[in-house]
């Protein structure tokens, strides 16, 4: 990946994939801190709190595999010489909106 969008998915990736490492040892760390504790998710005012942290950094974790899956899309598409081109028209996106979003996949009329 040479280029400014290939600079740019490089850096997107590396930045999901840290993202990744650090919620899934946040979350490990919820976990084992539940396992830990003798706290009663139902009848504990604390085991809900516990549980609703476990629940946000698993929807952030899921969130940045989501991420990654985009970078990884975009790097394919760079590969395949597909990359800048609206999936929907398949006119060029923008280099505005891809500085924006390397990893976007539709134009802005098409994303509305």
């Amino acid at each position: 990946m040479t280029g400014a969008g290939g600079d740019a998915l490089s850096a997107e990736r590396a930045a999901a994939q840290a993202q990744i490492e650090a919620l899934t040892r946040e979350f490990d760390a919820i976990v084992a801190a539940s396992k830990a504790s003798n706290a009663d998710d139902e009848h504990d005012p604390e085991g809900a709190t516990i549980a609703f942290e476990r629940q946000q950094v698993a929807a952030l974790l899921d969130s940045a595999r989501r991420r990654l899956a985009d970078v990884d899309a975009a790097v394919a598409a760079v590969e395949a010489g597909t990359y800048g081109r609206c999936e929907g028209c398949g006119r060029p996106i923008p280099p505005e909106r891809l500085a924006a979003r390397p990893t976007a996949r539709t134009c802005v009329d098409c994303a509305r």
